[in-house]
């Protein structure tokens, strides 16, 4: 990746910065949302024998697949976080080429250019 295109990709240090922090907050809420969720059934692995077991052993579930989820997502913002420090943001990890600045701005944390995505998700 040439100079031009590092300096174009600078800009968005405050993008991923913010999306990072979102994330944070959205970690926090969702551990605190878990906790309570344990608290409130004595994280009892016996829900078939409560009225509102199968419920509330579902809503533990999505609640944790969501925190995942985020966890994921930050690592990916700091690993963008990272390529950026280090001059390789915007640069597909799969061919080196340059990703576009719309695809930079729609999804932060992209690694792969559309076409390697396609690839890669194919």
């Amino acid at each position: 990746m040439g100079p031009d295109a590092r300096a174009d990709t600078g800009g968005l240090e405050p993008t991923l910065a913010s999306e990072a922090e979102r994330t944070r907050a959205r970690i926090a809420a969702l551990e605190r949302d878990l906790a309570a969720l344990r608290e409130a059934t004595g994280d009892s692995p016996d829900d078939e024998h409560d009225p509102e077991g199968a419920t509330i052993a579902f809503e533990r579930q999505q609640v944790a697949a969501l925190l995942d989820a985020a966890r994921k997502r930050l690592a990916e913002l700091e690993e963008g976080r990272e390529r950026l420090r280090s001059g390789d943001y915007g640069s597909c990890i799969d061919c080196g080429g340059s990703i576009p600045m719309e695809r930079l701005l729609a999804r932060p944390a992209v690694r792969r250019c559309t076409t390697c995505a396609t690839r890669a998700d194919g």
